[in-house]
């Protein structure tokens, strides 16, 4: 999507779903994996510095917008939650960075 700015250039629209800080990271951190891998519930809250509540309201965001896929499971009787991009989500997340580094280069060539 894009809108107008007043000189009537195109801004590129940022994916809302996405823009907020606490899911654009989550995001970032799972489309390093490869297709078909996941991150372990515990490892992403460790790497990414946030709160076991905080991750899930916002994994459960990315997961109702179709980017992520979560996967629950046991480890012996202790449970264990896994997150991966979907196609869709990395799609959004390629789209939401080329509208970023669009919306930058406009930037930089403003006055």
């Amino acid at each position: 999507m894009t809108r107008d700015d007043s000189d009537g250039a195109a801004l590129p629209e940022l994916d809302p779903v996405i823009h907020a800080q606490a899911r654009l990271r989550v995001v970032a951190a799972l489309n390093v994996l490869r297709d078909g891998d996941e991150l372990a519930f515990n490892s992403m809250r460790d790497l990414l510095g946030m709160t076991a509540g905080n991750l899930s309201v916002h994994l459960s965001k990315l997961e109702d917008a179709g980017y992520v896929r979560i996967t629950k499971t046991h480890k012996g009787r202790t449970p264990a939650t896994y997150a991966a991009l979907t196609p869709r989500g990395r799609l959004a997340f390629e789209d939401y960075t080329k509208a970023i580094r669009a919306l930058l280069d406009t930037a930089g060539g403003a006055p």
